[in-house]
Order: C-alpha cells, then structure tokens, then sequence
C-alpha cells in the first residue's frame, strides 16, 4: 500500500523535547517506519518550518517526509497554524492527484485531519485520523489557559463524524469521543509503541545521568509544560527524604536558565526545601534514555491529563516499574498493582505515599519492572501496532474500493 501520513506540526524529524515536539513526533516517525519495514511506501507529510530544508527527505528506506509550503517557512506554535491549513489541504490534493496517489491518508492531530479532509474532498482519498490530544480534554484541565484556536472543539467533533474511521490510543479516548457524538462503531483503538530492542532492560546503571545524591532515584521524562505534573513531583519530594527527582526534558541544559517552566520547577523546590535533590538536566538524546532509565528506580508521570503517554511504556520496555496518574492513556498502560502503581492526579501526598512503598520494596520493585516488560513486548512493540493499523487500512481501502463500484 502506498500511505499517505499527515503531520502538519510534528515532523517525524524534529528534535525532541521542545513545547511542540513530543510524542506525536515519535509515534508518527516509527509508525512509518515500521509500515516500511512491513513492505509499504509511506509519505509523510508535515509543514516547512525552514526555508533551507529540501522539499522531501528519507526518513529510513520506505518513508520520505515532504515538506509542505504552507505558512511562513519558520518555527511557528502549532495553535497558530490554523489560518494555513486550506493551503496544506491544497498542497495535500494536488500530491494526491498526481504521482503519490495514496491508499489511505492517515492525519495526525485535529488540523491535519482538517487539511486531509479538504484533500480528500477532491481526491476521494480515505481518510483516518488519530487526533493525539482532544480540545475537549485541553479545555476540562487547562481553562484560560487553553490556547487552542477557536471553535477547535467544534472542528474535532465533525472531523470525527467525516473520517472514515478514527484510530483511537486508549479506551478513555474512546469515551470521550463518545461524549463528542462519534459513534462507537466509526472508532478503532490501536495504542501507541515502543521500540523494545533500543527500550530494553540493561541493569542498574547508577553511572547514567547526574552523580547521585541520594539512596533513591526518581526519574521524569517528557516536556516542560506545566499539564506535565512535575511540580507535583517536586511537592512529593518534601515527603521522601532519601530520594532525589531527575526531570529530563526541555531545551538544552544550557538553556534551562531561559525556560519559564524550568524556573517555575525550581522556585518550588527551592520554597519547598528540597532544591539540593532537584536536578534538570535539559534535553537528552533519544539514544542515551535507555540508560538514564536503568539509573532511576521509579519513572513517575504524572500529568494533569494524558491522551497516551510514550514515556511510560519506554519505562515499562526497560524494565522499570512506573508510578503515574490514573488519567487518559495511563489507565490502558500501567496496570495498577502489577506493572506500577496509580494515583490521582495533582495530589503530592497520594504519590509520596505510593512511592514510599516501592521504594521500601526493591522485591516489589524488580516484579513490577519484570512484568512491566513482558506486557510491553507483547502489547506495544512498533511491529505489533503497524500490523494492528495495516488492518485498519486495508479495511479503509476496501470499503473505499466497494463505494467505488457501488456509485459506477
């Protein structure tokens, strides 16, 4: 199959870690590569965000990335693209119409569901779409601080009515789009991967990461965004004197000084006592989390709200139990009491309590990280989910095919 992938602020090539670029990049990138490793073309399109980048890239054999001409050719926040995406969408029917006619198109988040969409109008492409994050959600948690452009909420809930299926990443997904009005049998769950040879079990390695100022480490992984949960992490920290927290995230660490969040994270710990066990450490290398994680003895996550959540799967891969909010996407992967522990979000006494008792029981510990692999190996590796969402396509592509028979 020849499949189109719709990225229009995620490029499967960006740099992780900055307020844009986070798990859609990462699920986008090896999504496309494992459907290539399964024998398909796959195009990637995403927006030009530099005037020096060539019009298409090769990601790995079988994935080209294209950048789109729509917008300014700079770095511009993905809740200010909107006023571009009838550009993309043209770009998108002229490609489709042309040389790289898809199979299927597949969008990732709400506005490249509106470009494809618009493409797909004048194409007959079909059309999925996983949206990564709902608006619905952003604005229950976030309130004014929500930025998404207006209306998103509206679009969302008609782009999930006008696909031709939505491929959901967990079960709380699905209740949601419930919510908005998207009928149970127009959705299909696949959950996001991991890479499970790079994401493996290596050993305790106290070497990794800053030099240990304490018995105990507890690791973050993930953006420098406040919805990320970290201060409730750092509160926790009052109550666990022997451990110290690890926030890998963000810019490069020369840059933390200029980052409004890591500053907010550290006036906490400062105003809370626990400043000396505090480390940020900016941005780490996707090569090099492997090890940081076999240096922690807990990965924590706990976000206000999580529409799938990459990092506590990559944990589970290593081996390493998680202790996370029971919200969104954390609720399909930490199995509570088996693979980690869950506790509500927001709530800095529940996660000292809950991290307390693993940290009192290296036993418990080692159970958890060992069945936290096997589930990961057997539920989430890249392979498992390309050929879960190969399905999905070749069901798209029939149906398409039979519409085609039926109108002729």
């Amino acid at each position: 199959m020849r499949i189109a992938m719709v990225s229009e602020h995620a490029s499967p090539l960006a740099t992780l870690g900055g307020v844009d670029a986070g798990g859609q990049n990462v699920h986008v990138a090896a999504l496309s590569a494992a459907l290539a490793r399964a024998g398909h073309q796959v195009d990637v399109y995403t927006r030009r965000d530099d005037p020096d980048l060539p019009e298409s890239v090769e990601l790995v054999p079988g994935v080209t990335v294209v950048h789109v001409a729509a917008g300014p050719p700079r770095q511009v926040a993905k809740d200010e693209l909107l006023p571009w995406m009838p550009e993309f969408g043209e770009v998108l029917g002229r490609a489709w119409s042309g040389e790289r006619v898809p199979d299927v198109a597949h969008a990732h988040f709400w506005m490249s569901g509106l470009a494809s969409l618009q493409a797909s109008s004048v194409t007959g492409v079909p059309v999925a779409q996983t949206f990564h994050a709902l608006g619905s959600v952003k604005r229950r948690h976030q309130g004014d601080k929500d930025t998404s452009p207006p209306g998103r909420i509206v679009a969302e809930t008609s782009i999930g009515r006008r696909v031709d299926v939505v491929v959901a990443t967990c079960s709380d997904e699905v209740a949601e789009l419930g919510r908005l009005g998207v009928p149970p049998g127009h959705i299909r769950v696949v959950p996001c991967g991991v890479d499970t040879t790079h994401f493996r079990p290596r050993g305790a390695d106290h070497t990794a990461g800053p030099p240990r100022r304490a018995r105990h480490r507890l690791l973050c992984i993930g953006r420098l965004v406040e919805r990320k949960g970290i201060e409730t992490v750092v509160s926790a920290l009052a109550q666990l004197p022997d451990a110290e927290l690890v926030v890998a995230g963000g810019p490069d660490a020369a840059l933390l000084d200029g980052d409004a969040e890591a500053r907010r994270l550290l006036e906490l710990a400062t105003a809370t006592g626990v400043r000396e066990r505090v480390h940020l450490v900016g941005r780490v290398d996707h090569d090099d989390l492997p090890a940081l994680a076999a240096s922690a003895d807990v990965v924590v996550a706990t976000p206000w709200y999580e529409p799938f959540g990459i990092v506590p799967i990559e944990a589970a891969a290593c081996g390493i139990p998680v202790v996370g909010s029971a919200v969104g996407g954390l609720l399909d992967t930490v199995q509570d009491g088996r693979t980690g522990l869950l506790v509500p979000p927001r709530d800095p006494a529940a996660l000292a309590t809950a991290l307390r008792s693993l940290l009192d029981d290296p036993e418990r510990r080692a159970a958890f990280g060992a069945a936290a692999r096997r589930r990961a190996v057997s539920r989430y590796g890249w392979d498992r989910v390309a050929a879960q969402t190969e399905l999905v396509y070749r069901t798209m592509a029939h149906r398409s095919v039979l519409t085609e028979v039926a109108a002729g």
